[in-house]
């Protein structure tokens, strides 16, 4: 596919990020229909998966705060409910420098301006916004988290997004409910998923094409020895309990997925995760891991294929040569799906990325030459 030829639904051919988190300034002028990042440790790969689902969400808190929450970048606050003191987001960490200003600003998005999102810390009610959080919260000299995109302005006072009061919980739910249209994005980090997300993931797909290629996820390790998947356990009697179960070719009783391995049961999440991304993002931080360099090409076909037919747009980080030699040639190989290879690097607090062409790309793929 030509570089720059992008089918319509494609939501960023393009990225640009700016005052978050470490990364102060990086635009990328490609992006693919799958995009895998690489680069060495600590250069803002993962970073930049956090600005896609904050993109992806239009600044919803809850994103903010799970983002926060994960990375223990928290302080200590007073819930106004009770007057105790409570661990909460540290959100001066989601700008650089991790110190906030009047000044200070997010921008992240496509680099045409008007469909960025803005993210930005100021005194509550200073500014006039479209959506304000409901209820009857009083005005102060607190600070208010100010998000907005495409012309909508919301302000949510942070001393209110520590409450967990079933009344504050309800205005804050107000608050989403007012939110621009969202795109759906799905995340897997470096991780394994665990039992509930599975499940989660499959009750969606259950009886439809969607679980079938779970299955032939999966027979990239066992060469077509899968015959079925199963999750059992009642859901009515507990989320925790349960458990997807693999039905092999000549066994009489099935094996439990987790016994098969790290790399079946990242295969089958990935599997179902893009199912459950139709018409959205789907977000794979450190891809290589639980895979056998063995099947990496496979295991990027099968990506780049599912991505294309769910309209599926993938981003992936990755710090493994393997990974990165595997997607080249599953990406060079396939001229009906467009594939991007970007190096993010750090020089001094700047961050840049290096992006290759696919002729780039295929002679790296064929030569060996490293590009992480």
């Amino acid at each position: 596919m030509p570089l720059n030829q992008f089918t319509e639904d494609i939501s960023l051919p393009d990225l640009s990020i700016r005052g978050f988190r470490g990364i102060k300034d990086l635009s990328i002028s490609r992006l693919g229909r799958v995009t895998l990042f690489t680069g060495a440790n600590s250069v803002g790969k993962t970073t930049l998966l956090d600005a896609i689902r904050v993109y992806a969400s239009r600044g919803n808190y809850r994103v903010l705060n799970d983002i926060l929450r994960s990375r223990e970048e928290l302080s200590l606050y007073v819930d106004e409910d009770n007057g105790n003191e409570v661990l909460g987001p540290d959100w001066d960490a989601l700008f650089y420098g991790r110190y906030v200003t009047s000044d200070s600003r997010i921008s992240l998005g496509p680099k045409n301006k008007s469909r960025q999102l803005r993210i930005g810390i100021s005194p509550e009610g200073t500014t006039q916004s479209d959506v304000f959080v409901p209820g009857d919260f009083s005005i102060d000299d607190s600070q208010a988290l100010k998000i907005e995109f495409q012309n909508n302005l919301q302000e949510i006072p942070l001393r209110h997004l520590m409450g967990r009061s079933p009344l504050r919980q309800r205005r804050l739910r107000d608050v989403e409910s007012n939110l621009p249209h969202t795109v759906r994005c799905e995340s897997l980090g470096p991780g394994l998923l665990n039992n509930i997300a599975l499940a989660q993931f499959w009750d969606n797909v259950a009886l439809t094409d969607d679980d079938d290629k779970a299955v032939k996820a999966l027979n990239l390790i066992f060469k077509d020895k899968v015959e079925r998947v199963v999750l059992i356990g009642d859901r009515r009697v507990s989320r925790y309990d349960r458990r997807a179960v693999v039905k092999m070719e000549n066994e009489e009783r099935p094996f439990p997925l987790k016994s098969l391995g790290d790399g079946a049961v990242r295969l089958f999440g990935v599997a179902l995760a893009l199912a459950n991304s139709q018409g959205g993002f789907l977000v794979i931080d450190e891809a290589e891991n639980g895979i056998h360099h063995s099947i990496q090409r496979d295991f990027w076909e099968m990506i780049l294929r599912t991505a294309e037919e769910n309209n599926v747009q993938v981003f992936a980080t990755t710090h493994s040569w393997d990974c990165v030699a595997g997607f080249a040639q599953a990406s060079t190989g396939l001229d009906e799906v467009d594939g991007a290879l970007v190096r993010i690097e750090r020089h001094g607090n700047d961050t840049r990325a290096v992006e290759y062409s696919e002729e780039k790309l295929e002679v790296a793929a064929k030569q060996g030459i490293e590009v992480r």
